[in-house]
């Protein structure tokens, strides 16, 4: 049964466009430090978005080490954020909920008993996951989001810490140490120790770990670390005020080891009301993600890496792929990059036809005027997610909508592509209807593109508006261009069905713009 959700223009009134729900799934994931709701929809041929989300610190870890027994109070305090997460689901419509718990949970000597109170207090079934069921969730998260052949996964939870190591698109070897930012700290915190003694505490601590751990010693030199969880998303945070970057977005964020030792050099030394105070730091982890950096420390010494790499997606990504994608069980996406971007466009509701026959003009235009521009192959993805979202903004407002283009483009969640080819390809979008570059923008993101990558743009930007006007009834007239090159002119013949005055008309509109880009003369036939 199809659950219908109709949206509405500008204009008012129900439009044609009816997203075909098949589910809406809440997914719950409770670890040591923290409990997340993902309320996600699920979309007909695979795909999915998040459509709401809450958390709140639970710390059903913390004081676990004494005993092995969950706490009341954290059970009292984690009872009482579930109560909270059904009724957000039961506001929204939510289907059906799919709760897992981790390390604390798994590890608890009150495990029993602990979840049958949820079940009859919450009216929720929990599964407590185990080490290798998690980390499996971890990678798949990971994999289906990065296009990284070969990493290593540091995540780094409340009372676990994951190593996943992979390659080739397939998971080798993993480990779960039976400890995490939660617990390092609690294990750590007394006997009067300095914040720095205690830091260097940790950091012996996990080093004496990872070295019973004999397959991080076959592990490839030239592998890729990339960290997943909450400490890395709020180093993200830090980073990000300390070093005013221009993007909000933390998935394939790189650190260098370089940038990362000043931060946590800061952090370590300060007293719990200092941290509380420093920008980007959230509150309620203040107190243990000097642990956590502590752990990355100790982790990029130990391996010799010299920098990482942030993933956004985890354990409830891998969750979020077994029930849209259930073949990513068995096999990861091949093309993480063009999965993200088909999402989108089913998303933003853009026509598909359209931008499919967009992007195969863009592609004949590259690969012809090649010997003009003389771009690598890697431009050929900055020009794909271009001309694939040039027409997301329309969701806004027709007028102007290549700037709701470039807007959308720098906030969306893509997979598979980098900061800078993001911010490229937003620009690039911001040019299909004409040169539209605001260099007060472009100078906000002068710390990922450079002088020389706007002159890249302009080019770009041309042959996108050229392909996009050359479907301009969105009919597919013009099948195929051949370029020549001849002398001072661009000679770009056309194949046709049917009368193309317009699109030849439209698209000779940026005749100006590609002589002052490729210093030749346009002439299309």
């Amino acid at each position: 049964m199809y659950l219908k959700e109709f949206v509405f223009k500008q204009s008012g009134g129900i439009t044609a466009r009816e997203e075909c729900i098949l589910e809406k799934i809440g997914i719950i994931d409770l670890g040591s430090n923290s409990a997340r709701l993902v309320i996600v929809n699920l979309f007909a041929d695979g795909y999915f978005m998040v459509v709401d989300e809450l958390k709140e610190s639970v710390r059903l870890g913390q004081d676990m080490e004494r005993d092995g027994f969950l706490k009341p109070a954290r059970v009292a305090e984690t009872i009482k954020t579930l109560k909270m997460f059904r009724k957000l689901c039961d506001a929204s419509g939510v289907t059906r909920t799919i709760a897992v718990a981790t390390e604390a949970v798994r590890r608890a000597k009150n495990q029993r008993s602990f979840l049958d109170e949820i079940q009859a207090n919450c009216g929720i079934k929990i599964r407590v996951l185990s080490a290798e069921e998690e980390a499996i969730l971890v990678y798949r998260g990971v994999i289906n989001t990065m296009d990284i052949p070969k990493g290593i996964i540091l995540e780094i939870g409340g009372g676990s810490t994951k190593i996943v190591y992979y390659n080739r698109r397939n998971m080798l070897n993993f480990v779960t140490l039976p400890f995490g930012a939660v617990t390092l700290t609690g294990l750590f915190s007394g006997d009067g120790l300095k914040p720095e003694e205690q830091a260097a505490k940790i950091e012996e601590f996990f080093t004496d770990q990872l070295s019973k751990v004999e397959w991080l010693k076959e592990v490839d030199p030239d592998t890729q670390m990339i960290g997943v969880g909450g400490s890395f998303r709020n180093l993200f945070k830090i980073a990000k005020m300390v070093t005013k970057y221009p993007l909000d977005t933390v998935h394939n964020y790189h650190m260098a080891t370089e940038d990362f030792v000043p931060v946590y050099d800061m952090l370590k030394v300060l007293d719990l009301d200092k941290k509380k105070k420093i920008k980007g730091l959230s509150a309620e982890r203040a107190d243990i993600l000097p642990a956590a950096l502590a752990v990355i420390k100790a982790f990029i010494n130990y391996m010799n890496v010299d920098g990482f790499t942030l993933s956004g997606a985890g354990l409830r990504e891998g969750i979020m792929f077994n029930q849209a994608l259930p073949m990513t069980a068995e096999k990861p996406i091949a093309d993480v990059l063009t999965y993200s971007l088909s999402t989108l466009i089913k998303y933003y509701d853009c026509d598909e036809k359209h931008v499919e026959h967009v992007v195969n003009l863009s592609i004949q235009l590259f690969k012809q005027l090649r010997v003009l521009h003389k771009f690598p192959r890697q431009y050929l993805r900055v020009l794909k997610v271009a001309a694939m979202l040039h027409d997301c903004g329309m969701r806004i407002k027709y007028y102007n909508h290549q700037r709701h283009s470039w807007y959308m483009i720098l906030n969306s969640t893509l997979y598979g592509v980098s900061h800078r080819d993001i911010v490229l390809a937003a620009f690039v979008a911001c040019c299909h209807k004409k040169e539209d570059i605001n260099m007060y923008d472009w100078a906000r993101f002068r710390d990922i593109v450079t002088d020389d990558d706007l002159e890249i743009v302009k080019k770009l930007g041309v042959m996108l508006r050229i392909a996009e006007s050359l479907d301009r009834a969105n009919s597919g007239t013009i099948k195929s261009v051949n370029c020549d090159i001849l002398g001072d002119s661009v000679i770009m013949k056309t194949e046709v069905d049917g009368d193309a005055a317009l699109e030849i008309k439209n698209a000779m509109a940026a005749s100006a713009e590609f002589r002052k880009s490729f210093h030749k003369n346009l002439e299309i036939l």
